[in-house]
């Protein structure tokens, strides 16, 4: 699901905070631990709570692919089901411009088969394809 287009706009650069901006490169280059810390740092910032709430999601999302970085299939099932449920409660189809969900469906994906046994160790991890960010045109901050 690779592209060639740019993740975001220049519009995008202008109205959202440089740290969620960040995180989407981070992220789209595999280093979900550095895009956890960029995020973190804003999250940590004055947020509305529907933010906060979306922030913590995506950094739960990201630090699951780190954990399975680092062969922790167990620490991955726990974040991804904590990121599952931060984006339920947060209810919305888009947020800051991300479509939120055909982000979760690239997320169930890439991370379900940890669900299938009680044990995610008993598994090879298969070869991931984590979720590629891009948001839509225009910025939407909710739907």
């Amino acid at each position: 699901m690779q592209s060639d287009a740019p993740p975001y706009t220049d519009e995008h650069i202008i109205s959202y905070p440089i740290e969620y901006i960040a995180g989407i490169d981070l992220y789209n280059a595999g280093e979900f631990h550095a895009a956890h810390d960029a995020w973190e740092e804003r999250c940590m910032g004055p947020v509305t709570q529907d933010e906060k709430l979306f922030l913590q999601a995506m950094i739960q999302s990201a630090v699951a692919f780190h954990h399975l970085q680092i062969d922790r299939p167990g620490a991955a099932r726990r974040m991804y089901l904590m990121a599952k449920e931060k984006f339920a409660r947060l209810g919305h189809k888009v947020f800051m411009s991300l479509d939120l969900e055909d982000y979760q469906a690239q997320l169930d994906r890439a991370l379900s088969w940890l669900l299938t046994v009680p044990d995610p160790h008993e598994l090879e991890q298969p070869n991931l394809q984590p979720p590629l960010i891009r948001l839509r045109p225009g910025v939407t901050v909710c739907e």
